[in-house]
């Protein structure tokens, strides 16, 4: 297959970013960020993109959505990326839609895929417990109880768990193997309404002005009819709905990475520097070409893992995932810390736009494994 997009993929690009550009300006961002908004994005915005069908684009058409693939979620999430409009499209559109689609049964399908497509429900994934992403090290316990379970532990960086109509819990029901506590085996994926009770919520506010959220689960009564897949087999469901978080979230950094380049290359041609345009010094001109260059390659391996997934049956994680995601996160880092250095000194105020896509940037990268995780990663699966 070629790695380029189709005409239709292109279009879908070019719709999702001529909205948000019209609807979702940085300012908007600025504004809500100063306000102290406590929902950290504009509902109004997010049925308005739910309208336009971009938040059904992972559900199927049986369920009220596009039925598409994980390339159509990428271009939507690099338009995102692009403009830094703050959404749950990740936590709700990628990775709720996926575990649903992909694990839920006839009932919680039913009830569940339409509203997420019609932009009424909002889910959150609750995974993480420490500062760094470590999927499968968990000490959250679901035990039986009264027929469910009894749910016990925390979770970090929840992305939209404060505003999240469910919760995807994973948590322990049986022990991991004995030579490793990051073993998949004996975790459980729970959905667990966000208003149930023993459920403690703390809102946090990142340094992008993106919010999430530290969530504490004392004895939460769930019933057995909330469990998502099979009991202790939840941690390969998982490991699939990862890599499709994970390949959709490397569009978003090469979305970040793009506009950064964009606005640095414009700036070098408008700005002069003793009597000159700067974009005329050699020195910046070789720094411009390798970034493109950089991107380019980024562009070519994001694509590529995302269609491998659209490809590939559901068993087992992808390789090319991970090598996507840590080429993905180095060439924004790359690219942010060009920007603002190549602005010089207006580049280091807030009242200066480029700043706002390192913030993001530096977020993105950590969600779902940075690129040290996912270089080990990659080895691991690799064989070495």
């Amino acid at each position: 297959m070629a790695i380029v997009l189709n005409d239709t993929q292109d279009m879908l690009r070019d719709s999702a970013l001529t909205f948000l550009r019209e609807n979702a300006p940085i300012s908007a961002l600025r504004t809500m960020r100063d306000s102290g908004d406590p929902v950290g994005f504009s509902r109004e915005l997010w049925q308005r993109f739910a309208d336009l069908g971009l938040a059904g684009v992972l559900v199927p058409e049986a369920y009220g959505g596009s039925g598409l693939g994980v390339v159509e979620a990428g271009v939507i999430m690099e338009a995102i990326g692009r403009t830094l409009a703050p959404s749950p499209f990740l936590s709700t559109a990628v990775l709720g839609a996926s575990l649903l689609t992909h694990c839920g049964s006839d009932a919680q399908r039913d009830a569940l895929l339409p509203a997420i497509a019609s932009g009424r429900h909002l889910t959150a994934l609750a995974l993480d417990e420490a500062g760094k992403h470590r999927p499968f090290r968990l000490a959250a316990r679901a035990t039986p109880h009264a027929g469910g379970y009894r749910l016990d532990g925390t979770k970090q960086l929840v992305v939209d768990g404060h505003v999240a109509d469910t919760l995807i819990v994973a948590a322990r029901t049986a022990d991991a193997q004995a030579d490793g506590s990051d073993d998949a085996h004996g975790i459980t994926l729970l959905l667990v309404p966000r208003t149930s009770a023993g459920v403690r919520i703390e809102r946090v506010v990142l340094a992008d002005a993106t919010q999430a959220a530290r969530i504490a689960f004392e004895g939460v009564q769930v019933p057995a009819d909330a469990v998502l897949g099979e009991v202790d087999g939840g941690g390969a469901l998982l490991e699939r709905a990862l890599d499709i978080g994970r390949a959709v979230l490397s569009s978003e950094l090469l979305g970040i990475a793009d506009e950064a380049f964009a606005r640095t290359l414009a700036y070098l041609k408008e700005r002069r520097q003793f009597g000159k345009i700067i974009g005329e010094f050699q020195a910046l001109q070789h720094r411009a070409a390798h970034l493109f260059t950089e991107l380019e390659l980024t562009r070519a391996i994001v694509l590529r893992c995302q269609q491998r997934l659209d490809e590939s049956s559901p068993d087992g994680p992808e390789p090319l995932v991970s090598a996507a995601k840590a080429r993905a996160g180095e060439t924004a880092t790359l690219a942010v810390q060009e920007g603002v250095q190549m602005h010089g000194g207006i580049g280091m105020t807030d009242e200066f736009e480029i700043g706002f896509f390192m913030k993001r940037a530096r977020t993105a990268q950590e969600w779902l494994g940075d690129a040290h995780f996912h270089a080990d990663r990659w080895a691991r699966l690799r064989g070495y």
